[in-house]
């Protein structure tokens, strides 16, 4: 027997994708539902640590995410949640925004309250009832018993293409050469950080970071980020393919989340082979953090404060969608007549057996577009996707996977579903001009 609850949409995955669909689809009138299988939202950045949000901005600093993603930024720093977008001292973006996960996963679940989304947490989607191509219910496990949520449309924010998959809808996963993903990575926070000391030392040793921040205007910025400490790395001689030092500041003024964990070769939707890689990247945190305390100058006094819930993962699963997304699209800049988002963040691929890092620049005025076909799997009828999950090739996956861009990508799902659902349509069949008309008028830079 299952308990069965009816509505317009239902959202399964409550990360950046999924906060900003349900409240997208509530706010376009659909009677929506937002399952999650943890007891908190924020997805990635809440369980993984995925921190700070990168980026709201092209290099030339020109913003190109807002909507629902803005109003979010918006609402922590009312709430002493965020200091709103800085200036990235490493220089690889033009902007980061440090946020704070706890107050991050209390203002996501007060705006979809005061928007009316019912939030179903503590639940995992394991089944999808279809009718031919039609999605006729999702299924769910939980600890009081099965559940079956019945809707008009369904939107995908798992980040791992989750239902599209249990629908039948044709998927894709990593490169295409070899279908090796992108590593994932066990994020951790330290805290006793003199970081006065490591910007001095950073002003003192400037060969031996990444930065494109002139020395002079490093001194007078507050520090965001930290990447290279090559020397110490390689000295250190840790069994980590990693290549150098990487953290960011914040959100105290003592504090870092460490972003050097590297477990690759594993397939984030095979539970046996997660289950592997949780053990690998938690060994690896407390490789890391030992070396830091005793090589790092300004680590003397650190200590592991947190470790994340689960591994934070990259890439896994995605749609094969009406329109594939790919690395030329994004480097040229290319412009589509049914965009609904953009994205001003380059190509950064984590070598999958290497230890390496690629980057690939946008040209243009810095910024591409994410057409609404990518949102739209083959095969079935009434669901669209957002976020990492979305259709694209390994490459192009390498950009839009970032946090802003899985923000506005949700909004476009979550709107488009509102508007399938009222019209008793299939998402394909809505009119994308007007989809595109409702989304700028709910703040997203289209232009």
């Amino acid at each position: 027997m299952y308990k069965v609850l009816k509505s317009d949409v239902v959202v399964v995955g409550g990360g950046p994708a999924g906060i900003n669909a349900a409240l997208a689809a509530a706010r376009q009138g659909a009677n929506t539902v937002l399952v999650e299988r943890y007891g908190f939202l924020g997805g990635m950045s809440t369980i993984a640590l995925v921190y700070p949000w990168m980026t709201f901005h092209t290099m030339e600093g020109k913003q190109v995410i807002g909507g629902t993603a803005q109003e979010i930024v918006d609402r922590l720093v009312a709430n002493n949640g965020s200091p709103g977008h800085v200036r990235d001292t490493c220089g690889f973006v033009n902007t980061v925004t440090p946020y704070h996960p706890e107050r991050y996963k209390l203002v996501a679940l007060e705006m979809l309250r005061e928007s009316g989304v019912k939030v179903i947490a503590h639940s995992m989607v394991d089944e999808a009832v279809l009718e031919d191509d039609t999605i006729q219910a999702v299924r769910l496990s939980t600890k009081s018993g099965r559940m079956e949520l019945r809707a008009k449309v369904f939107v995908d924010t798992t980040g791992d293409a989750d239902l599209a998959f249990f629908a039948g809808a044709p998927c894709l996963k990593g490169r295409e050469s070899d279908g090796k993903t992108q590593p994932m990575t066990m994020k951790f926070r330290m805290k006793g950080v003199d970081l006065a000391a490591v910007k001095q030392y950073m002003i003192d040793h400037p060969d031996e970071f990444y930065r494109k921040t002139p020395v002079d205007e490093l001194a007078e910025l507050p520090l965001t980020a930290v990447q290279g400490f090559y020397k110490h790395w390689k000295e250190a001689n840790l069994p980590i393919n990693r290549d150098q030092v990487l953290f960011f500041t914040g959100p105290d003024d003592d504090e870092i989340v460490v972003n050097m964990v590297r477990v690759q070769g594993f397939d984030g939707t095979d539970v046996e082979q997660l289950t592997e890689a949780e053990e690998q990247g938690r060994r690896q945190v407390f490789m890391i953090a030992d070396f830091m305390i005793k090589s790092l100058p300004g680590f003397a006094k650190a200590s592991v404060t947190q470790v994340g819930t689960q591994i934070g993962v990259r890439e896994s699963r995605r749609i094969d969608g009406e329109y594939t997304l790919t690395m030329e699209d994004v480097t040229h800049g290319r412009r589509f007549e049914d965009c609904i988002a953009r994205s001003g963040y380059p190509i950064d691929i984590h070598d999958p057996s290497g230890k390496n890092v690629t980057a690939a620049w946008i040209h243009g005025d810095g910024a591409y577009d994410i057409p609404y076909g990518c949102l739209l799997p083959k095969k079935i009828t009434n669901l669209t996707v957002g976020g990492r999950c979305i259709s694209t090739t390994h490459e192009a996956l390498a950009t839009t996977r970032l946090t802003p861009s899985c923000m506005g990508t949700g909004q476009a799902a979550g709107t488009a579903a509102a508007m399938a659902a009222a019209q008793g349509i299939s998402p394909q069949s809505i009119n994308r001009d007007e989809l595109r008309r409702i989304l700028v008028r709910n703040g997203a830079l289209l232009d």
